[in-house]
């Protein structure tokens, strides 16, 4: 007979179950509302490349952005009305910065033909009368609505989706909730799209690491490769937060893609970042440069690696290129002395490369890197980890640049260059990519921040960090690589190889065991198969 009091085993179970329920309730509404967007979004895409889907998604939320906006503006003018306000007329809008929305365009005019069957060709329609009443979005928006591919049921069902995102105040929603939104999904796009993702995407890691060691406070920000804009709306979050003024910084760029700089000028309307010096041309920064009297302070940029056909053959004599003229097979050094060209006096540069530029000497490229170094542009190299880049398992290096290193705001560095080699550093994020973690960005970035500045309090990290004199670079013939800096790790005191050496033999053990098993499996599920 059990000696449980009566009445417990019938109300254990529903306090189980409740348990059980809450747990799971606290997991959904923990899980960020970014995740659960593009969980659904991920959903209603069905059959469509993940390249297309991203123009309609995106396009929606830009949409969504800019009508929540004008409705905004709208709603206070109508308030207005009395003292002569016209909630129709442009002028009140442009003297805004608010995009004007055409009455046939507004989310809400969307939102109820959301289940009409012609709801495709309404979006495209809408996206066409916003370009027309608006100047500065001539030939950004996508019109991909009305294609066969696209179900208007789950179009319908999207629409309905990104018209729920956050509720509150309209301005702080689109600035923010909705600018996140439009960011977190050109990255999981670029992840869907692999190799051709990272052609617009460059990680959002990497940003970060450029921005926060560059630290772009004040002055003229350019990138000569800007894909779908980063660089420029985490240089903007950079100095918004460190409470500087966003208004300090200007922005220049150029894109040789047409529908990476479409997306590059929808993600920098959605956060308010005027994008009137984001140019586009198809022959590019080189044959082509859309800002050729710029002098920037700040230069950041992932150009793309080891690239054989940039017309170089074309530019042999270029004014570019002061420390030698780079091989027509390969861009990279065409790269570095483009963005030390459009250096200001005392401008700094933060770039990525492929790792072979640190010690090619293929067709003058060593020549050039050893005047690179000897003219005192080089500051630091930072040697990345493996798979950070999503469209190329190429190695690579950030190089940091600066035209002033012996005065200014810093310490004199015009001896020495700071190797750093974060290869270790990183952790998967999926089987084929890795990310840094904001810790790993804040390490490097503060490594670099306290050899830089008169106060750090820097000091060489075997395995990781060393400052070398120009003499030392010099004797090993100008190569860049962290790795033959900075030297091996401090082994740890307390390693014990028996220890080490028992749980590996363990740890093989097992696995011989398993192998034993499989095989066996298989013989048996062999031996079932009938042959003819």
């Amino acid at each position: 007979m059990s000696n449980r009091t009566p009445g417990t085993k019938r109300t254990a179970a529903p306090i189980v179950t409740l348990i059980h329920k809450m747990a799971k309730q606290k997991k959904v509404t923990e899980e960020a509302l970014e995740k659960q967007l593009w969980k659904t979004a991920d959903k209603l895409r069905k059959n469509i490349d993940a390249a297309e889907y991203k123009h309609v998604v995106l396009g929606l939320i830009f949409l969504k952005y800019i009508s929540d906006s004008f409705e905004e503006l709208y709603n206070r003018l109508k308030a207005e009305e009395a003292s002569g306000a016209d909630p129709e007329d442009k002028d009140e809008y442009k003297a805004e910065n608010v995009f004007f929305v055409p009455p046939s365009a507004r989310w809400r005019f969307l939102q109820s033909h959301a289940k009409q069957p012609t709801i495709g060709v309404t979006v495209d329609a809408a996206m066409d009368a916003i370009e027309t009443e608006n100047a500065s979005l001539k030939g950004v928006l996508p019109k991909v609505f009305a294609r066969q591919n696209l179900d208007p049921t789950s179009l319908g069902e999207l629409i309905d989706l990104v018209g729920n995102i956050a509720l509150g105040d309209a301005k702080a929603r689109s600035a923010d909730v909705l600018g996140h939104v439009f960011e977190y999904f050109l990255g999981e796009f670029a992840l869907a799209e692999g190799k051709k993702g990272g052609q617009f995407y460059t990680p959002r890691s990497v940003v970060e690491l450029l921005v926060e060691m560059l630290e772009p406070y004040k002055g003229r920000v350019f990138d000569p490769c800007c894909g779908s804009g980063g660089m420029f709306v985490q240089s903007e979050k950079f100095v918004a937060d460190h409470q500087g003024r966003v208004n300090d910084i200007s922005i220049y760029g150029q894109e040789s893609n047409q529908t990476t700089w479409r997306l590059a000028k929808m993600n920098l309307a959605i956060r308010g970042i005027d994008s009137s010096q984001v140019k586009w041309n198809n022959e590019g920064s080189f044959l082509n440069d859309a800002h050729k009297d710029l002098k920037a302070d700040y230069i950041i940029a992932n150009p793309p690696f080891n690239v054989s056909d940039w017309g170089g053959e074309l530019m042999r004599k270029d004014a570019r290129w002061a420390y030698g003229v780079p091989p027509v097979g390969n861009a990279n050094f065409g790269w570095l002395q483009h963005f030390i060209y459009h250096l200001a006096p005392s401008g700094q540069a933060g770039v990525v490369l492929a790792k072979g530029a640190l010690t090619s000497k293929t067709s003058g490229e060593g020549d050039i890197r050893k005047a690179l170094v000897e003219a005192g542009l080089i500051d630091c190299i930072v040697n990345l980890p493996a798979k950070l880049f999503l469209n190329t398992q190429i190695p690579a290096a950030l190089w940091f640049m600066s035209r002033n290193r012996s005065n200014g705001k810093f310490r004199d560095r015009s001896k020495e260059i700071l190797f750093i080699d974060a290869r270790n550093l990183g952790h998967l994020i999926n089987r084929r990519t890795k990310e840094l973690s904001h810790d790993d960005v804040m390490r490097i970035a503060d490594t670099y921040h306290n050899w830089r500045n008169p106060d750090g309090d820097y000091k060489d990290i075997a395995g990781f960090c060393a400052a070398a004199p120009i003499e030392k670079v010099a004797s090993l013939d100008y190569v860049l690589t962290p790795g033959r800096y900075v030297g091996l790790p401090d082994e740890e005191d307390d390693f014990n190889f028996v220890e080490r050496f028992s749980a590996l033999k363990a740890e093989l053990e097992e696995q011989l065991k398993e192998e034993v098993a499989l095989n066996k499996i298989i013989r048996d599920n062999l031996g079932k198969i009938n042959m003819p």
